[in-house]
């Protein structure tokens, strides 16, 4: 018998791998890498208010070794404010490879006094004007507090929740915040800074409050900075319904058990969420861990780099 393959079985055996090429699954398409979220670091994170200050050049220094992208700066922890230290700041930063990211204010808005408010309101524009000197695009807005608990302790243990002042509503001060943040527009716009306002106790502890003076200015220039910590009860849900609005996200992290309480916050979960929301701004470490400041901050890092790349 001949054993030589003919012609005709060459082409019906050829046929039939190529059929069987033609019929197998496509390979995958490779999945494109999630895209890179930018980490900073708040100076707030070196010193919780202590005595001493922690000089922010260090903060520069030791965020620039570790491999940070920015420094959030803290207005309170500036030796001063005159040109020739703002400047160096912002050179230092310059020559690390850094941005800095955000000036972390604090005024507040509630209060039934105009005088006050205007007080509030100038105390704004005037920070405006020095993240401008320094090149910083944005500043932290807080809505404010009632005041009517005074301890930091105590309005946790009352869930950041405080009873308005006799003869006011929390509606009354969610008037004077719409129309305090409005004052100040045109001046963050003129100067380029964006307000982005903290879920950050008192009035908005609520992230609905927020939302709705975030929404009643309606302008541009007012955007939202998500505080990862900030929350009473289940913190995933109101998370989700900041992000798709959030210019910025301040990450709470708590090495050593926490300065005023701790929460174990599970970050690659916020990362999906803040990817599926679109987010792609900085996120800003705050630690407020009880740890050594440079460790814990080396620790959480890394925490922060593996959830948001």
């Amino acid at each position: 018998m001949d054993r030589q393959p003919t012609r005709r079985r060459l082409l019906q055996t050829g046929g039939a791998a190529a059929l069987s090429v033609s019929c197998a699954a496509p390979a995958p398409e490779p999945q494109p890498p999630q895209p890179r979220i930018p980490l900073g670091v708040s100076t707030y994170s070196y010193w919780h208010f202590s005595e001493e200050k922690y000089p922010i050049e260090k903060v520069i220094d030791h965020a620039a070794k570790l491999g940070f992208d920015g420094v959030e700066i803290l207005h309170r922890q500036m030796e001063n404010e005159s040109a020739d230290y703002m400047n160096g700041l912002k050179r230092r930063a310059w020559e690390a490879g850094l941005d800095l990211i955000m000036l972390s204010i604090h005024q507040d808005f509630v209060d039934p006094s105009e005088t006050e408010r205007q007080e509030a309101i100038d105390h704004t524009r005037h920070c405006i004007d020095l993240a401008h000197q320094m090149g910083i695009p944005a500043i932290r807005l807080n809505t404010g507090r009632w005041g009517t608990i005074r301890s930091f302790d105590d309005l946790m243990a009352a869930n950041g929740q405080e009873p308005a002042l006799d003869g006011y509503t929390d509606e009354d001060a969610i008037g004077w915040c719409v129309d305090s943040i409005r004052k100040c527009l045109p001046h963050a716009a003129q100067a380029g800074v964006v307000m982005a306002l903290e879920n950050h106790w008192g009035l908005s502890t609520s992230v609905d409050v927020l939302l709705r003076i975030h929404q009643e200015v309606g302008d541009p220039w007012l955007g939202i900075n998500m505080d990862t910590g900030n929350y009473v009860g289940d913190p995933y849900p109101q998370i989700e319904k900041l992000a798709p609005h959030a210019s910025i996200i301040q990450a709470k992290t708590y090495p050593g058990g926490g300065v005023w309480y701790t929460l174990d916050l599970d970050y690659p979960r916020i990362a999906g969420i803040v990817r599926d929301a679109g987010f792609q701004g900085y996120v800003s470490l705050e630690m407020e861990g009880n740890a050594p400041a440079e460790q814990a901050v080396a620790e959480s890092y890394q925490v922060l780099r593996d959830a948001f790349g």
